[in-house]
């Protein structure tokens, strides 16, 4: 898998002001209190520009955040800069994962491992992860499922600031569960304009196939949630939680 993220890393964070990762960050607790998970350190795998790791970070736990882009690993350094205690980050793929030392918790977040589009890679990444995680450690994630990335065929959508501006095309391909999308990234440069293209893949991962390399990798205690929720995920979820535990 190559760095699918180069001109949009710079953009990253203006582009996704609406996700709030604070919210998002609370969730996450929610689910840990719910398996009574208590971490003292943390993976934060595919962290891109750090912005869920740095807030780990500042609460006191001994931080990991591992990342395929550069771009996104710097920005993500850049933000932990000042911190007293910062996160210690990678540049790994999720499927070939190598930690300096063993974690409590790992997440993966806002459809990471949508981005993995082989199936070997999938079951290599819970692999990894179990080996990373301590005897009774968590994997906590989420994906995008087939409905929502279904539903993206041929649309467009356009996000912009006074700086940056972003046309992305969706086109799905309902014979392999792909989602492709072209990407055009404006940014400003003085009195002109550069253009910028990138083209992103996500897989729309059977959610009983996901469930199945779980328990294959090692697993127990495997559970879903529907997005944002602290009940069992309903027809027609967009995102789809789960956390699984190392015996």
């Amino acid at each position: 898998m190559s760095d699918a993220y180069g001109p949009l890393a710079r953009v990253y964070d203006l582009f996704t002001q609406d996700v709030d990762y604070d919210a998002l960050y609370a969730y996450l607790h929610q689910i840990m209190k719910t398996v009574h998970a208590d971490p003292a350190s943390v993976l934060d795998l595919a962290c891109g520009t750090g912005s869920i790791t740095v807030r780990f970070a500042a609460d006191g736990y001994q931080v990991i955040g591992a990342d395929l882009s550069e771009d996104m690993l710097t920005i993500a350094m850049d933000k932990a800069t000042a911190m007293k205690q910062p996160p210690f980050f990678i540049h790994q793929p999720m499927q070939r994962l190598r930690l300096p030392y063993s974690v409590d918790l790992c997440v993966c977040l806002l459809d990471s491992l949508n981005y993995l589009t082989i199936a070997k890679d999938v079951m290599d990444t819970f692999d990894g992860v179990y080996r990373a995680l301590n005897r009774g450690g968590y994997f906590l994630f989420d994906v995008r499922t087939p409905s929502l990335l279904r539903s993206l065929d041929g649309q467009v959508f356009l996000d912009e600031n006074d700086d940056a501006y972003c046309v992305w095309r969706g086109s799905f391909d309902a014979r392999e569960n792909l989602l492709t999308y072209a990407m055009d990234i404006f940014t400003r440069q003085g009195k002109l304009w550069r253009r910028e293209q990138e083209q992103h893949e996500e897989r729309a991962w059977d959610i009983s196939w996901l469930h199945q390399s779980l328990a294959a990798a090692g697993f127990v205690d495997i559970r879903q949630f529907g997005n944002r929720s602290m009940a069992a995920p309903k027809a027609g979820e967009e995102r789809i939680f789960w956390i699984a535990k190392k015996e």
